[in-house]
């Protein structure tokens, strides 16, 4: 799995307006309706906000990957948001966010979800790649970061 195959340069947010990881996330699915993948933005919202409840998507190191499936995702889709500063996000390490990964997928695409959840987890697991993410001060900056990571040799 291909990261570009999810995510697309209108799916990335930078800044983002929201100060709270709810907003965050309901933000973030705002984008991804606004691309097309979700047709019903309050049900994704409701499904992504609920698998946060069950535990915090806050993976550590000033990252968080919300995630979720309805069946008013259209695709598996990504979209990518920058905080304006670092928000609480209850992380596993404690500490606040400084990006935020959103992967949404329709649920008969579970092999796909995961596939690109793994994918998306190898690339961030790498500190060079990881704050090369965070120093980034656009949407284009952090996606061609992606687009070379995924295209080089």
């Amino acid at each position: 799995m291909n990261v570009l195959d999810v995510l697309k340069p209108d799916c990335i947010k930078v800044p983002l307006q929201a100060a709270d990881k709810k907003a965050a996330i309901e933000e973030l699915v705002d984008v991804l309706a606004s691309a097309g993948a979700v047709t019903d933005s309050a049900a994704l919202k409701s499904a992504v906000w609920a698998r946060e409840q069950q535990r915090s998507t806050g993976i550590g190191e000033g990252l968080a990957i919300p995630h979720g499936k309805g069946a008013t995702v259209q695709r598996v889709a990504m979209a990518i948001g920058m905080p304006t500063s670092p928000i609480e996000y209850d992380s596993i390490d404690h500490k606040p966010v400084r990006l935020i990964v959103m992967l949404v997928s329709p649920p008969d695409k579970v092999s796909e979800h995961v596939q690109a959840l793994g994918r998306l987890s190898r690339l961030m697991t790498d500190a060079v790649f990881r704050e090369r993410a965070y120093a980034a001060r656009s949407a284009t900056e952090i996606y061609e970061l992606f687009r070379k990571a995924e295209t080089a040799g």
